[in-house]
């Protein structure tokens, strides 16, 4: 936070001095204040929560070693490999599967195109109201054919 404010210091003061650095800074409305390189290791930036994508089974390797990491939650979009081949899809939830069990974390599917996986540390929430009505919804209409 001292160096955020030091660096925030520095580029208010002293740079007003050419015409070409104070038209520059008349356009920036805002002073970003984002991520700094290193947080991670810092121990200031606990928990990302990051978007994958997953067109093919290849694309899994990333969100598995950021999972392993301990320090993700994963959002992956599966409708890329959905529309292309399901046998791939069935394999890559597999293997997403496998790996959250073994971080001893959590798994779960939202809406026709997502996947959430959390670390050890979070769980994901779901309302009895809904499990219920999957289960008498099922008995009901008997098997789906998929």
């Amino acid at each position: 936070m001292k160096n955020l404010f030091l660096r925030m210091k520095e580029k208010l003061s002293g740079k007003f001095g050419t015409e070409e650095e104070s038209e520059a800074t008349e356009q920036e409305e805002y002073v970003e204040v984002g991520h700094e390189a290193g947080a991670l290791e810092e121990g200031k930036a606990k928990i990302i929560v990051r978007p994958f994508s997953i067109e093919d089974f290849e694309d899994i390797k990333p969100v598995l070693d950021s999972l392993r990491e301990g320090y993700t939650i994963a959002l992956i979009n599966i409708k890329p490999l959905k529309e292309k081949d399901l046998i791939e899809l069935k394999r890559a939830i597999n293997k997403l599967k496998k790996t959250t069990e073994a971080i001893e974390g959590d798994i779960a599917g939202f809406g026709e195109d997502y996947i959430v996986v959390t670390p050890s540390f979070a769980s994901i929430h779901r309302a009895k109201e809904t499990e219920e009505i999957k289960e008498s919804s099922s008995l009901n209409e008997g098997p789906k054919e998929f």
